[in-house]
């Protein structure tokens, strides 16, 4: 009896500690097991390894993340979010902002995970920052060299990173490849993506991941380059393969047959291997995972003048074209050339994207593209096929397309005298992002005019640097001269919502300048865009109404993002005014270092105060021969035009109007213009290039032109 109830009554303690050993242990899984602290280093590893094809497309059908440039590999820039929506987006405001500390443009779409962002700025900085408090994590600098800046036409910008499998990959502007370890920024390889470092090659877009390789593809056709694309293994950077987009020198073998085939569309008198040929794949690249096939938007002609590149004519293949390749071995599978034989700079590297429509009663696969030559073009990404194109704002090169996708060109359209390009090569459209909202139909995107009248010029040889050549002293390669006569069309910029099936306008906002940011629209009937007076603005989707807008102060041309942090929706926009018309051009008349600005509901941080553009008086008292103005009109536009625009005529960008500097540095311009203090952030230095002589007519011009545009007391 007592060792019965001995047994009985150790039974229960037992039980009372084997449950203890039960929670001790199951605490003590939870220790080794606790999900790591949220920014921390272990969390983001967890977070960005998870990024392959798998997880881009999942994302693509619920938008908690932005994993990807376009956010899908369609690029439609379409959130399913819906949070913010458009009965309580008047309700958005400020939830953080955060300095990139570049003062030239930027254009980049920030890349969201888990509440971890990647945004590039200028020079090809890359920083990643916790959203859920607005702070840095890390920050990467690739120390561009600042003498390259002059080897890039558009300003020192970059449009992003890609994501993959804990690896952040960046296109560096003086062409390097680099892919950083994505919890800690360190680099975990490099690989040099130009081929000839005797040619000025640039990187500005963003890389994109497909099938486990890392795309990227260059700039450059301003200056006289060949145009190609490279894949390289995301795990190693080993090269997989390289696709180039016009044909080499026609004495050698030619890399495949898409190449041999390119070659019989231009005339060898014109010695394209010579110029480059231009075709650069600057920015657009979409996939069809389906379909296994990748999408490529090329570039324009090196040089710009089809006479000078081809004189007996020919469509110069594959300029200003959209090419479908085997992504698994860069081989070419179709191509549609949207600009035939192209004479105005007209790209086709501007965003494409990736949709289904019903057109004439049948569900097509099809491309929608709004490139520079201001037709919007509806294309069978299967088949290459030509749909349907319209012109989407005024244009006076051609009439229209045929039914079989080639343009009905004007007789004003090659003249050999000056002429109006309407277009002109700012574009109709530029690189600035496309969206699609799939419940609308509509495509959004910034439709724009900047004024450009085009003469042949006749003296044109490669590499020769004659003065009143655009840039010539720059390395520009145009074959153009550019504004001999006033341009008589007229700058604008508007917001555009066009339906793709019935190719027409359904609704606009006008903007007050060209040169307005990229698009992003939501399932909440909302587009999100700033514009370059410093607007960032949400419209509704279907209407085009204004639902609410935020006075950041300083122009925007990069994209907005939005996506979703522990439940809760958040819009972000990279803002630096910049880029090629950015440069010696604005529309706000604020300034301010590179920031990320980020949105949410209910949120109430003021706006950060944005200090006035540095703007002075109109330059007086630097002494000047008259008779030198004429030569150093020449002088200026081929080495500075196109950086620091018409002295006293326009107003600056993120580089200063000459116009407007203090007389005493146009007084001692040599001091500047040899070596001088700017080099270290990307001025030319000159030495060697232009005489004291030479400086002296340069300052003629600057103050001679001051004066004759001085209002009359």
């Amino acid at each position: 009896m007592p060792s019965s109830l001995s047994r009985r009554g150790a039974e229960p303690i037992r039980r009372r500690v084997g449950l203890a050993l039960t929670l001790m242990t199951a605490l003590a899984c939870q220790t080794v097991f606790a999900a790591p602290p949220k920014g921390s280093t272990e969390h983001i590893a967890a977070v960005t390894g998870r990024i392959d094809e798998r997880a881009v497309t999942a994302n693509a059908a619920r938008g908690t993340d932005w994993p990807a440039y376009g956010l899908d590999y369609a690029e439609t820039r379409h959130s399913k979010l819906a949070e913010i929506n458009a009965g309580n987006v008047n309700t958005l405001g400020l939830a953080w902002t955060y300095n990139l500390e570049s003062t030239r443009g930027v254009e980049a779409t920030p890349l969201v995970v888990d509440g971890i962002m990647y945004v590039t700025a200028s020079w090809s900085v890359v920083h990643a920052v916790d959203v859920r408090s607005g702070k840095r994590l890390w920050s990467y600098d690739p120390k561009v060299p600042r003498e390259y800046a002059q080897k890039g036409c558009c300003d020192v910008v970059n449009r992003g990173v890609a994501l993959y499998k804990g690896k952040v990959f960046v296109g560096t502007f003086d062409g390097r490849l680099v892919a950083l370890d994505a919890a800690t920024g360190k680099p975990v390889w490099e690989k040099d993506t130009v081929e000839d470092r005797s040619r000025p090659y640039t990187v500005t877009g963003a890389p994109r991941v497909i099938k486990g390789k890392v795309i990227i593809g260059n700039g450059g056709a301003e200056y006289g380059v060949r145009g190609y694309l490279t894949a390289y293994d995301a795990e190693t950077g080993e090269q997989k393969w390289r696709w180039y987009t016009v044909p080499g020198d026609p004495s050698k073998p030619f890399e495949n047959e898409a190449m041999a085939k390119a070659a019989k569309t231009w005339d060898p008198a014109g010695q394209w291997w010579v110029t480059g040929g231009g075709g650069t794949a600057w920015n657009s690249i979409t996939y069809d995972p389906e379909l296994n096939l990748m999408y490529v938007g090329t570039g324009n002609g090196s040089p710009w003048n089809h006479r000078k590149r081809s004189p007996a004519g020919g469509d110069n293949l594959y300029l200003a074209s959209i090419v479908a390749l085997d992504p698994d071995t860069g081989k070419y599978v179709w191509h549609y050339q949207e600009t035939p034989g192209d004479n105005w700079d007209y790209t086709s590297v501007q965003d494409m994207i990736l949709t289904d429509l019903t057109v004439g009663g049948k569900k097509r696969k099809v491309i929608l593209h709004a490139p520079k030559n201001g037709f919007f073009f509806v294309i069978d990404r299967v088949s290459g096929k030509f749909i349907s194109a319209k012109n989407f704002t005024e244009v006076n090169w051609a009439t229209g397309y045929d039914k079989n996708g080639r343009p009905i060109e004007t007789p004003l359209a090659r003249s050999r005298d000056a002429f109006d390009a309407v277009p002109g090569p700012f574009g109709g459209h530029n690189w600035h992002a496309m969206s699609f909202n799939p419940k609308t139909g509509l495509a959004y995107f910034p439709v724009q005019n900047v004024p450009i009248n085009l003469a042949e010029d006749k003296d044109w040889r490669f590499n020769e640097n004659k003065p009143g050549q655009p840039q010539s002293g720059t390395g520009w390669n145009t074959g153009m001269l550019v504004n001999t006569q006033q341009p008589k069309s007229k700058a604008f910029g508007r917001l555009v919502a066009w339906d793709p099936v019935k190719q027409k306008e359904v609704w606009r906002q006008e903007y007050a300048s060209p040169w307005n940011g990229g698009t992003l629209t939501t399932a909440g009937n909302l587009v999100f865009a700033g514009t370059a007076d410093g607007r960032f603005a949400a419209y509704s989707a279907d209407k085009g109404e204004k639902l609410w807008e935020a006075p950041i102060g300083v122009g925007m041309v990069a994209p907005p993002v939005t996506y979703e942090v522990d439940g809760r929706q958040y819009v972000s926009i990279a803002v630096g005014w910049g880029g090629v018309f950015g440069l010696f051009q604005r529309a706000s008349d604020k300034h301010d270092l590179g920031r990320v600005y980020t949105f949410a509901l209910g949120a109430g941080k003021p706006l950060p105060e944005v200090p006035a553009y540095p703007q002075g008086e109109l330059i007086s008292g630097v002494k000047y021969d008259p008779a030198h103005i004429a030569e150093g009109t020449r002088i200026y536009v081929s080495n500075c035009v196109f950086c620091h625009g018409v002295p006293g005529v326009d107003k600056g960008g993120n580089i200063p109007n000459l116009g407007y500097v203090p007389s005493r540095d146009i007084a001692n311009l040599a001091d500047f213009v040899f070596n001088g203090p700017f080099v270290k952030k990307g001025m030319p230095d000159f030495t060697g290039k232009l005489s004291a002589d030479d400086v002296e007519k340069l300052k003629a011009f600057i103050q001679g032109t001051a004066d004759a545009v001085r209002p009359k007391p």
